[in-house]
């Protein structure tokens, strides 16, 4: 009888620790991303929690507001201050209300892969009713940015850092 006890409680704590080394290596609710045209995107060794809290510490450092902090998303603006002839001239003015650029990152994962995906758009007179707001294609500076952002989130991370 004791040896059918001590039985049972093995193979239950067995399968107890089997099913909790799964949970850990995968997410749960993770979208699937596309990428855009003109977007940017970067394969990150991390998971999504720690780029998102990379992304947000970076962003407060800087002064960058953060309008949106979800799981899988961070929205942030920038405001532009000053003249601007180049975004006067290919945007318009924006003469009623402020100018900003908005950063989107998104991103999807598992435990060590991460995938974050930034979008950019320059916003005219924001938060007004004449409010305008065009896509911005990725340059260096940002594809930059997001290779930071990459740099950060893996060193918090004790993934293998994967080859950019």
């Amino acid at each position: 009888m004791r040896r059918l006890i001590f039985l049972s409680l093995s193979a239950i704590a067995l399968a107890a620790c089997q099913s909790g080394s799964s949970q850990r290596t995968t997410l749960p609710d993770q979208p699937q991303l596309s990428v855009p045209a003109g977007a940017q995107s970067v394969n990150i060794a991390a998971d999504p929690m720690t780029v998102r809290s990379a992304l947000v510490a970076s962003a407060q450092e800087r002064g960058t507001v953060v309008l949106q902090d979800q799981p899988n998303m961070v929205v942030m603006e920038r405001a532009m201050t000053g003249d601007n002839p180049a975004l006067d001239s290919q945007f318009g003015p924006s003469d009623n209300g402020q100018r900003v650029i908005r950063i989107r990152v998104r991103f999807t994962g598992t435990p060590c892969q991460t995938l974050a995906v930034q979008d950019l758009a320059v916003i005219n007179n924001v938060r007004t009713a004449l409010e305008q707001s065009f896509v911005l294609p990725g340059n260096p500076n940002t594809m930059q940015s997001l290779q930071g952002l990459k740099s950060r989130a893996e060193q918090s991370s004790s993934c293998p850092p994967i080859a950019s």
